[in-house]
């Protein structure tokens, strides 16, 4: 484990040997047979999106552009105990039964392949092993570079690419082993993070943020008003974004709600579900590479004035491989020390909403 560090990259190769192939034969069954019907009508030939060359450009960029003050450490797996901290029983006796077998598990194209149930604790566990190094105080910050994705994975279900919840694994370890009582996730997909939501919907020490493409973008979920129950009400916080939403309509919610969300909950620790693709690239949203990095630049004072750094960011979505590798590699270089930019673009008047909206929300008593 390197010491010192301003950041640490986990990477574990086993994270690659999940790939789907839509031309090998599934197992057999109704699902399979509605998804083959799904993709028999495309008009062109479809291609699992969420497949190994995501990280591989990632991590050939770091290797060809180095960063001063970034470490690298191998990922883990993550137990059966971990994972049912968020996962039920009888979910994970599902997942773990179709362990070397290739299978869809949701209609909205979620698959599993031969290696891709392993990949998914190595998921999991480098998650989890990110946040660990950041308590432990190995680097101020830790980047999980990880796959398949995590936050629309729910208590009882895979979707959206997504076996486990990766982030919520790791806080839900945070609280459980490392003495961590509030947790802070903030989601900026541009997809929902619909599963971690569901996840900590009241649970009043974990506060979920989330900054997202408005529904219908899939998945659909992530209405302003869903703010969580119970004991929980207030702890979630959603932000939808106007499709044509970019770097100036991210960093005013950021500023003007998540600041103040965070200064009410106090975190001890700030996990991000970090997806890449809010960028034109990937036809959701206009994020730039200099927008991503002043997000990060954000994250990080935020981080700074309450939980002495602690901030692991875990990768979720992101397809283009070249937009993905260079904004990873743009939210790195301000992690690691480099003046974050002030880029000035547009789409605005959804977060305004959102701010009225959430504006008393935070008063402190």
């Amino acid at each position: 484990m390197p010491d010192n560090k301003n950041v640490i990259v986990f990477y574990d190769e086993r994270v690659l040997a999940h790939y789907p192939d839509t031309n090998v034969d599934f197992l057999p069954g109704r699902l399979d047979k509605r998804v083959r019907a799904i993709l028999s009508g495309l008009n062109v030939q479809w291609k699992y999106p969420e497949h190994p060359g995501r990280l591989i450009a990632i991590m050939d960029l770091l290797a060809q552009e180095p960063i001063p003050g970034i470490g690298f450490a191998k990922g883990q797996k993550a137990t059966r105990d971990q994972l049912a901290r968020v996962h039920t029983t009888s979910f994970l006796d599902h997942i773990f039964a179709l362990r070397s077998q290739s299978a869809w598990l949701d209609v909205d194209t979620t698959a599993v392949s031969p290696g891709n149930v392993e990949a998914a604790e190595v998921a999991a566990g480098t998650s989890i092993a990110a946040v660990e190094a950041v308590i432990r105080g190995d680097c101020k910050s830790a980047f999980a570079i990880v796959r398949p994705p995590g936050h629309h994975a729910e208590p009882t279900r895979a979707r959206g690419f997504c076996l486990f919840n990766n982030v919520a694994v790791a806080a839900a370890h945070a609280q459980a082993e490392l003495g961590c009582e509030r947790v802070m996730i903030i989601d900026w997909d541009a997809h929902h993070g619909n599963g971690t939501q569901d996840i900590f919907w009241a649970d009043p020490d974990v506060m979920f943020v989330d900054l997202h493409r408005a529904s219908p973008f899939y998945p659909g979920s992530g209405a302003l008003t869903d703010i969580g129950a119970g004991l929980g009400e207030g702890t979630i916080v959603n932000i939808p974004m106007a499709g044509g939403a970019g770097d100036a309509a991210y960093l005013k919610a950021l500023r003007e709600i998540v600041i103040p969300a965070a200064d009410f909950f106090k975190p001890d620790l700030i996990l991000v579900s970090a997806g890449f693709d809010a960028l034109s690239f990937d036809l959701a949203l206009n994020v730039t590479y200099e927008g991503f990095a002043a997000m990060a630049g954000i994250v990080q004072k935020i981080a700074d004035k309450h939980c002495s750094g602690r901030l692991a960011m875990i990768l979720e979505g992101g397809y283009n491989t070249e937009s993905l590798s260079k904004s990873v590699h743009s939210v790195l270089r301000v992690l690691a020390g480099a003046e974050p930019p002030e880029p000035k673009v547009s789409g605005i008047e959804e977060v305004d909403a959102a701010i009225d909206f959430h504006k008393d929300a935070f008063i402190p008593e």
